[in-house]
């Protein structure tokens, strides 16, 4: 990272791994505490249209199965089969409801169990029948209900299920079923019905989460875009607030004469203590610019770029020039593939060269390098060139098969202003 991380924390201890992930975390730290009790991020209207869904399938079920009641040797298991995953089905997603989109273990335990009865009593009723694929009922629909809790439970949880679930069925298959061209696709179909309803569900629930966190993120970071040039970010900013109210309990102690003058020892030291520390914080302040925050403060940029700016000169950057230059940054990390699943990005700032005439009065021309790896240039989106463009004229080259490219921004010179 670049040489404007601190080497020492607010009480001037000298810093390691563990104090700087505390500082990357402070996003992560935020996004969970604006997130509310319920399903997080919107997936519990997700956990609704995916109940919908499962009833519109149950309705269905439920009527083939009546069409087949004089084919049972004996319904009643089948139609006890149906009762209990009605049952099933709808205490869950009233218990989800109560509880505020959350399914505690012990619900989701009695929710397997449901399941499982009503596969067994269903496989029960139609073991006479020697065609598991097309006589079986409720245990397809016992597959597709668990997208119910796709969105309450953890992505092993759902899909172990649903793999014990379809390795019972074919193994029921296998065993009951004798297999011919006539039969073999109604067993696949059956299979494919009551398995991969929760698995795709399973899949896009996990892709709509991490959208949403890494726009979650963004947002969070974006704010640096409007900040001055040197600053503090939201984990310093913590810090200040804590420090801020010990600094106002102890001058309220004094004030009131619960804490007596001349301060004890002990006291005194606290005092000494949240003084250094404030003033830690003031000089911490006026060495990180608001490119620092950004990319350390983000669970994304943080895992992927390096910054190397000597001279502070991010700061310099206007607005439409930082929002350019982070935007770049996050183009080049989010928009990847599993063939750039590990692409980073380097950005080099300065040193700064010397003034230029433009028609805006003289500017200081800032050289930007950035260095990529994994992100060969025909697979840049074309979004991140406008956004670069922001920052700044820039030539683009490949250098190790990877995307270079050297930005000269023009910015006020400080001492004019």
């Amino acid at each position: 990272m670049s040489s404007a991380i601190p080497e020492e924390n607010t009480l001037g201890v000298i810093i390691g791994g563990k104090s700087r992930r505390r500082e990357a975390d402070a996003t992560r730290r935020v996004i969970r505490a604006a997130t509310p009790r319920r399903s997080s991020l919107g997936t519990g209207f997700i956990g609704i249209g995916a109940a919908v869904v499962v009833a519109l399938r149950a309705v269905y079920g439920f009527v083939w199965f009546l069409g087949l009641w004089d084919v049972y040797p004996n319904p009643y298991p089948a139609l006890a089969a149906w009762l209990v995953l009605i049952v099933t089905l709808v205490a869950t997603f009233v218990t989800a409801r109560v509880s505020g989109d959350l399914l505690p273990d012990w619900a989701f335990v009695l929710f397997l169990l449901g399941l499982g009865a009503s596969v067994a009593l269903d496989l029960y009723a139609v073991w006479p029948l020697h065609n598991v694929g097309f006589y079986t009922t409720a245990a397809v629909t016992a597959g597709m209900g668990l997208l119910i809790v796709v969105t309450l439970r953890r992505t092993v949880d759902v899909l172990v299920s649903v793999g014990v679930l379809g390795a019972a069925l074919a193994t029921a298959m296998i065993v009951n079923t004798a297999w011919s061209a006539d039969t073999a696709s109604g067993q696949i179909t059956t299979l494919a019905f009551a398995v991969l309803p929760a698995v795709i569900g399973v899949f896009v629930v996990s892709g709509f989460r991490r959208l949403v966190q890494i726009e979650l993120d963004r947002v969070l970071v974006q704010s640096t875009v409007s900040a001055p040039r040197f600053a503090v970010g939201m984990l310093a900013s913590e810090e200040l607030a804590r420090l801020d109210l010990a600094a106002e309990e102890l001058l309220d102690s004094v004030a009131t004469g619960k804490v007596k003058l001349p301060l004890d020892p002990k006291t005194a030291s606290t005092a000494a203590s949240l003084a250094t520390e404030l003033r830690l914080h003031l000089i911490e302040g006026r060495r990180e610019t608001w490119l620092y925050h950004a990319i350390t403060e983000s669970d994304l940029l943080g895992k992927a770029v390096t910054l190397t700016d000597k001279g502070s000169l991010a700061g310099l950057l206007d607005p439409q020039q930082r929002d350019g230059l982070l935007s770049t940054a996050w183009l080049l990390v989010s928009d990847s593939t599993k063939a750039s699943a590990a692409r980073t990005v380097a950005l080099v700032i300065g040193p700064a060269t010397a003034s230029v005439d433009t028609p805006q009065g003289r500017k200081i021309s800032v050289p930007i390098v950035i260095t990529t790896t994994g992100a060969p240039r025909n697979r840049v989106d074309p979004a991140t060139w406008e956004a670069i463009g922001r920052v700044g004229k820039y030539v683009d080259s490949t250098e190790n098969q990877s995307l270079r490219v050297e930005i000269q921004a023009l910015v006020d010179n400080p001492a004019d202003q």
